[in-house]
């Protein structure tokens, strides 16, 4: 072990003995009347009062009062389009040098404001990350390797008073200059925008490199290692990276991807997710023994619960108006909210899409288990995101296959309703036997989707193919790489085009 690796691990070590985890509802109670001061000043905290705010006793019942719930195109329609236009002190202090280009599962771009004060907040969540890496029992020499972050690209998109490009692409092109000797792919191959053409040249560079961590989506991770060992003619990873120890994972779910991830690795690694979105670094997991993240509750961002529930949402997926909604001194373990944040970034009660589970409340751990939108309950089979991935994972160990993505849409046939699914994965199998296998297990772990199957859903279809057809959709219609996702429910209309798709290249 050598003396810079022992260095590090020591004064990481030392960090966690002399600091402790903040209390989360005195922090959160905190960073709220921090946010509110600052921007007290603001169009929008002008608006809704907030220096009247500040004077309250309750100030988070005030605060939910006073300010409405908002989603992106009532923040960007009322507020945020003034930013793009060169106004300042709108919803946060001053102006902002970058916008990021929300690139999730809906095909419309959306212009997510990112201050300095936020870049900052993401530096110090990713320290925070970096330090709870003391719990999970490395060996110094770890801290010397080099990290590959698969992101979007480095290479912004200039704008007359601003920068435009993806959050993962804002955070690589502001690392701090002391950590450039560890970050790859590198400035020069992180700038290329063409997806292809990027993991070409890691693959080629990749001998090179001493890397120790992965961080990116899952898919993307997973085709990158492929081409890796491809073109260097490798039997797993290890081979060409035999100091590779831990994978951060984010964007999605990680587990449905672990069987297909390790099949390219000589020995599993030590994983640890991340919930990094355009909107903030929301959470990180912070110790070995559960697979839950803790929300980041002392840097700038102020979470808020709704219960995902009927009666909450609109037809379009988005908070009512008179929806409940709690602090997490009041949220509950093991119910499935929405999450609203409040943050240094001017977003204001905001819907970003996500339904989670706090599954630990002293310790303000939670699980990402859908989203909004993508939740199935055309006919009342209150499918979430989260079940779908552990159904997934069933029929992954009673196939024996990898399933890499999957799609689900209610569609009519004749006149009926069923749920069709579409499965990417490493090799087909019987449709009709997966597609009953798939409606079983569901049926038995979901209450309201068994119900549903005995009255207004009259069957399930399921469509195994390989994963290169739906990847080949995604480059088409959407882009490969950084942080574009594979939608996991669709409406009708867009599913039958996607299946149309899909299915010709069969």
């Amino acid at each position: 072990m050598t003396v810079i690796g022992e260095f590090i691990k020591k004064a990481i070590d030392v960090y966690g003995f002399v600091t402790s985890e903040p209390d989360p509802v005195k922090a959160q109670n905190e960073v709220l009347k921090k946010l509110i001061d600052t921007a007290k000043l603001t169009a929008f905290g002008k608006k809704y009062n907030f220096s009247k705010l500040l004077t309250s006793t309750n100030l988070v019942e005030a605060f939910q009062q006073e300010v409405p719930v908002h989603n992106y195109d009532k923040m960007y329609d009322e507020w945020w389009h003034y930013l793009l236009e060169g106004h300042q002190n709108v919803t946060w202090p001053g102006g902002q040098k970058y916008f990021a280009l929300s690139s999730g599962t809906t095909s419309t771009s959306k212009y997510i404001p990112v201050t300095d004060d936020m870049v900052d907040a993401i530096r110090k969540s990713g320290i925070q990350q970096v330090m709870s890496l003391k719990n999970f029992d490395l060996p110094a020499d770890f801290f010397e390797k080099q990290i590959m972050m698969l992101g979007s690209s480095v290479n912004l998109i200039q704008q007359d008073d601003h920068q435009e490009g993806e959050i993962s692409g804002i955070s690589a092109a502001n690392i701090p200059a002391w950590f450039r000797t560890y970050y790859k792919p590198g400035i020069d191959i992180a700038s290329l925008t063409d997806w292809d053409e990027k993991v070409r040249r890691i693959a080629e560079e990749a001998p090179n490199w001493d890397i120790g961590s992965l961080s990116g989506i899952p898919s993307w991770i997973e085709m990158m290692l492929k081409e890796v060992i491809a073109h260097n003619r490798l039997s797993t990873i290890h081979d060409i990276w035999p100091n590779l120890q831990v994978y951060t994972s984010g964007g999605v779910a990680f587990e449905p991807y672990r069987k297909s991830l390790e099949t390219l690795l000589a020995r599993p690694l030590t994983y640890i997710d991340t919930y990094l979105t355009s909107e903030g670094y929301l959470a990180t997991q912070k110790r070995p023994d559960t697979s839950s993240m803790a929300l980041i509750v002392d840097n700038g961002i102020f979470f808020e619960f709704v219960p995902f529930i009927d009666e909450n949402m609109d037809e379009d997926g988005r908070v009512r108006p008179e929806a409940g909604v709690l602090s997490l001194e009041a949220a509950e373990e093991n119910v499935n909210y929405v999450l609203l944040i409040s943050t240094v970034s001017g977003t204001w009660r905001y819907m970003i899409g996500d339904t989670v589970m706090i599954t630990d409340k002293q310790r303000a751990e939670i699980k990402i288990t859908g989203r909004t939108k993508h939740f199935l309950n055309v006919v009342g089979e209150q499918l979430s995101v989260y079940q779908m991935n552990q159904a997934m994972q069933v029929m992954q160990q009673q196939f024996d296959i990898e399933i890499k993505e999957f799609v689900v849409s209610a569609i009519r046939k004749n006149g009926e309703y069923i749920n069709k699914w579409v499965i990417g994965s490493n090799k087909t199998v019987d449709n009709q036997a997966f597609a009953l296998a798939l409606d079983r297990e569901l049926c038995e772990t979901n209450k309201n989707y068994n119900v549903a199957r005995s009255k207004s859903l009259k069957g399930v279809e399921a469509e195994v193919m390989p994963v290169a057809n739906v990847y080949r959709w995604s480059e088409e219609f959407k882009k490969l790489g950084g942080q574009a996702k594979i939608p996991r429910v669709m409406k009708e209309e867009d599913f039958l085009e996607f299946e149309q798709y899909v299915t010709g290249l069969l």
